[in-house]
């Protein structure tokens, strides 16, 4: 880890609500005037949409029928690494970015100067930008491990942020995002989750025991049966459980006066309601940011 070039690293699974807490980042990035590096967990894939299909298929046909992009097999978990403890010692990596939408295509096109970028595939690798104040990853393993291979991502994270709401929850979100942004049908999702379970349970899972806060949406409303879920569970339908693993320093009596109707269900666990996560950590990041910085300066 450094204190010169800190690296920050919000995981969670596909569908879990990582997007709130880089959203979170960024206008605390704004208000604190700091430059980050972002790098895209999804542009550590080691497979492009069409390689990752026919490399499936063909998994399938052998027998495997659990070949995900949660697990090794479809990533570059040694790059992640490799990534982090670059920019630990030196401030500067390279990264690369999957192309996501059409929209996306054009502006990398227009970016690297090219005209057969296309959603599915990735950029060409680039160094980021020079003179940023911490390197910022969002994605599905920012604080992975393969013991096989020896990687620890986590090992060079300064903070880890983890977002995972209960299974059933984190199932209803993705059933209904999936079909909304790709027009996938409810099966097909149930599907993908059956597949990618092993690899979830294996390599995602661990991950939320060595985060330094989590961030889990639970629903006040029934979810026991996701797969008809009609609709997600709004924000004020639940609660947001926020664990720290080292509450030593943490100004819990601060949080309750701040946050309205939070409260603590463990000595490192504070409740908030689900309308007030996105309030909860800024509350929660920003101070954190500010000293972070501050170290850095020293």
């Amino acid at each position: 880890m450094s204190r010169k070039h800190p690296v920050i690293a919000v995981t969670g699974s596909s569908g879990a609500g990582t997007t709130t807490v880089k959203r979170a980042f960024e206008n605390i990035f704004r208000r604190e005037k700091i430059s980050a590096a972002v790098v895209e967990g999804d542009s550590l894939h080691s497979l492009d949409r069409m390689a990752f299909r026919a490399a499936a298929a063909e998994a399938a046909k052998a027998g495997n029928h659990s070949f995900s992009h949660f697990g090794p097999d479809a990533n570059h978990f040694d790059k992640i690494e490799e990534m982090f403890k670059q920019y630990g010692d030196t401030g500067m990596c390279k990264r690369r970015f999957y192309v996501h939408s059409d929209v996306e295509a054009a502006d990398h096109n227009k970016h690297f100067n090219l005209t057969d970028l296309k959603p599915g595939l990735f950029t060409p690798w680039e160094d980021i930008e020079a003179d940023t104040d911490l390197l910022f990853y969002e994605g599905l393993h920012g604080l992975a491990t393969n013991e096989a291979k020896g990687v620890d991502a986590g090992r060079y994270v300064d903070l880890g942020i983890g977002v995972v709401p209960v299974v059933n929850l984190e199932w209803i979100q993705k059933i209904h995002r999936d079909k909304a942004e790709r027009g996938y049908s409810a099966e097909a999702t149930v599907d993908t989750i059956l597949r990618r379970m092993p690899d979830y349970i294996k390599y995602i899972t661990p991950q939320f025991s060595r985060t330094h806060i989590n961030f889990q949406r639970v629903a006040t409303v029934d979810t026991s049966n996701p797969f008809i879920a009609r609709d997600i569970p709004t924000p004020d339908e639940s609660f947001v459980v926020i664990r720290f693993r080292d509450p030593k320093g943490v100004d819990f009596p601060y949080y309750l006066q701040m946050i309205p109707n939070s409260f603590m269900s463990r000595a490192n666990t504070l409740v908030v309601p689900g309308g007030k996560m996105s309030h909860a950590m800024e509350i929660i990041l920003s101070p954190i940011m500010h000293d972070m910085i501050q170290n850095k300066k020293k």
